[in-house]
């Protein structure tokens, strides 16, 4: 039921909002830099892949200690010097003298993001039930708006002809700044769980357990977020090198669904709140599948154009939707089961675009763009199972 918030309230969503736009700049920051970085230090395509594989291990690894730490310590208390971490690790990266520098640098930045990126979740998590209705798609929307921004000042500082280390400083430091600010706004941490025989001071905290439904949600978000790792790295690749589109035309394709997919997110939670959760991530689906299948099926541009932007459309709301229903599972374990959620979830994000790659070795480029299109109908299929367990 929808409440009516207080003003606490919504200067912790405002609050919540902001650690999303700061996980996002960082990100398209760097992602913007990465060129720089590797004609700085001399690094060939494998180089600079080992390190931004250590970036995702990083994360990978974070991911079993970050759910912990939320719970353990509530996500106020957890998020803002984890953001302030984020924010200042980001600026290693340009400074690095060498490769094992650089390895180190986004090893330890996908460590500390893994706790933003959990206790930001768990807390938008709070802030749902003090609302009573969905937001969780428009904090990922804010993500969305983030990368964009850092990108943007990306781009701004290339074209200024400053370097990567320049860049990142100009981020990270204002960002760190910022949070010791905007830190009071976020609801007051929930004290611990007490013990059964009612002892407030004997904190009893429970785990939560790998159990059947956690893992389908965690597959379900994995399927969500091998589309976006497929669409963000093959999408140009596709209607360059199978629809003869010019360099530019195809960078419009991938800018098209990015689009749509900041537009999905955004509007996710007044459909979520209108349709449903369940509805919205079938239908979500539906919409994703056929919108992908009919720019492969297609095979012309503007076909392609068309269902690429469906595709983001559909793709938008779905993994939002998966972390606010593991974080309402329980709300005492919220941050382990977003993590658990995540973990799965990011792998998705990281060997989705290697998974197309393998296959079109195998089948061509269009065939193998077609499994995302036959994981979206799999989401679509397991919408009935977002409603948690406890709901039943």
């Amino acid at each position: 039921m929808t409440t009516t918030p207080t003003r606490r309230h919504t200067n912790a969503r405002a609050a919540v909002c902001y650690f999303f736009i700061l996980l996002g700049t960082v990100s398209g920051a760097w992602a913007a830099r990465i060129p720089d970085v590797k004609n700085t230090l001399h690094l060939t395509d494998g180089q600079i892949s080992y390190a931004l594989l250590a970036a995702a291990l990083g994360l990978v690894l974070g991911m079993r200690f970050a759910g912990h730490l939320s719970d353990r310590l509530g996500s106020a208390r957890l998020l803002p010097p984890a953001a302030i971490a984020t924010a200042l690790v980001i600026t290693l990266p340009g400074y690095a003298p060498d490769l094992p520098a650089l390895i180190a640098a986004l090893f330890l930045f996908g460590l500390i993001s893994a706790s933003v990126d959990v206790s930001m979740n768990a807390h938008g998590v709070e802030i749902e039930r003090a609302y009573g209705r969905p937001l969780m798609s428009s904090f990922h929307g804010m993500f969305s708006i983030g990368v964009l921004a850092g990108a943007a000042i990306g781009g701004l500082f290339a074209w200024l002809d400053l370097n990567a280390a320049a860049t990142l400083t100009a981020v990270g430091l204002p960002l760190a700044l910022a949070t010791l600010y905007v830190r009071r706004h976020l609801l007051p941490t929930t004290p611990h769980p007490t013990d059964p025989n009612g002892d407030p001071h004997t904190p009893t905290p429970r785990r939560a357990p790998w159990n059947r439904w956690i893992i389908l949600m965690g597959v379900v978000s994995f399927a969500g977020l091998v589309g976006e790792g497929a669409a963000n790295d093959w999408t140009a690749v596709y209607l360059f090198q199978n629809l003869n589109a010019s360099e530019p035309v195809a960078a419009a394709a991938f800018a098209v669904f990015s689009a749509t997919m900041t537009i999905g997110r955004f509007a996710g939670d007044h459909l979520a709140q209108r349709l449903g959760p369940t509805r919205l991530v079938r239908y979500s689906g539906l919409i994703a599948a056929l919108g992908l299948g009919g720019a492969l099926l297609g095979a012309q541009i503007p076909i392609a154009f068309a269902g690429f932007a469906l595709f983001g459309l559909g793709l938008a709301p779905i993994v939002p939707q998966v972390f606010s229903a593991a974080g309402n599972q329980d709300p005492v374990t919220a941050g382990r089961a977003i993590a658990q959620v995540a973990t799965v979830g990011y792998a998705g994000l990281l060997a989705g675009p290697a998974i197309i790659g393998a296959a079109a070795e195998l089948v061509g480029l269009p065939a193998a763009l077609g499994i995302p299109a036959v994981l979206a109908l799999f989401m679509a299929a397991s919408a009935g199972a977002l409603r948690t367990p406890a709901s039943r």
